[in-house]
């Protein structure tokens, strides 16, 4: 598993990409709206040998510490997507901000497909 260091004030801490792909499926799926988490975009066999983060989530870290996300999320029918997409990256940005104080560069949604079976379960 990949990690970073970051460095503070009161000295190192190392985190785990899977634990920051956690933090990101959470905070996409607390979103109202948002059916499920998608698969990437990259092919079975690609996902086959490398090392994928968790499903619907991608996370890269910069060489200056800040992080690239990139989520794929399957959406209900009748939801705007910008604002759809604008609400998760702002979760996202929040969560990693609070939980870890970690800063993100980009936060890139990827709508992968629209769900037309609502099913409401009071969220």
């Amino acid at each position: 598993m990949a990690d970073t260091k970051l460095y503070g004030e009161g000295g190192k801490i190392t985190c785990d990409k899977a634990i920051l792909s956690s933090i990101v499926s959470l905070a996409t799926k607390e979103i109202k709206g948002v059916a499920r988490l998608s698969k990437s975009k990259a092919s079975w066999f690609k996902r086959l040998f490398k090392d994928e983060d968790g499903e619907g989530v991608v996370v890269r870290f910069d060489a200056n510490g800040s992080v690239k996300v990139d989520v794929y999320v399957d959406v209900y029918i009748g939801e705007s997507a910008p604002e759809l997409a604008f609400k998760i990256q702002e979760n996202v940005r929040n969560n990693l901000s609070s939980m870890v104080e970690i800063k993100t560069s980009n936060i890139n949604v990827h709508i992968m497909d629209v769900i037309c079976d609502r099913i409401d379960n009071g969220v």
